[in-house]
């Protein structure tokens, strides 16, 4: 494996190359993923691994962090933080991806709300209870990598509860 500091370099210099995707703070260990605001603090000690890999899509290179309980966190641009999504509340789910960011929750919760609030007079798709679970699944698996996130939690529950006030 390599050496601490010998990550933490690599960190710093992928941030330093896609500061839209994530920002590094190396005095305090503290991501920052760019698109959701939302910040990580990193224990290094907490690290068991590490890989830099070129993405299949964009030809661009992103960094995965291993930690100590199995989880991995991937620096990605874009997108920012990513990490595995978690079907603990959700159960299983049909189309979901394998990794997943805030970015993802944010575009998803984006659509649940056009389905609700940009058509109010139409009963929302099926496909809108889908996209709320897979939210779900995106939020718990940011919760199980260190997010706090708890107000888009909140924000998602008052789109489920209108969805359940338009579907009976």
């Amino acid at each position: 494996m390599n050496s601490i500091a010998e990550v933490r370099s690599r960190v710093r210099h992928w941030s330093e190359l896609y500061p839209a995707a994530v920002l590094y703070d190396d005095e305090s260990a503290v991501f920052l993923d760019v698109v959701s605001g939302k910040s990580l603090r990193m224990s290094w000690i907490d690290v068991t691994g590490f890989e830099e890999k070129i993405h299949p899509e964009t030809g661009e290179p992103y960094l995965v962090l291993m930690l100590e309980q199995g989880q991995q966190i991937a620096l990605v641009d874009p997108g920012g933080v990513a990490f595995a999504p978690s079907t603990i509340n959700s159960g299983p789910l049909q189309n979901l991806p394998p990794v997943v960011c805030l970015k993802d929750f944010l575009t998803l919760k984006q659509r649940v709300d056009h389905y609700l609030y940009e058509h109010p007079d139409e009963a929302p798709p099926r496909e809108c209870l889908d996209l709320i679970m897979i939210c779900i699944a995106v939020l718990d698996g940011a919760r199980a990598v260190g997010f706090e996130v708890g107000d888009l939690e909140g924000d998602l529950e008052k789109s489920l509860n209108e969805l359940e006030k338009r579907t009976g």
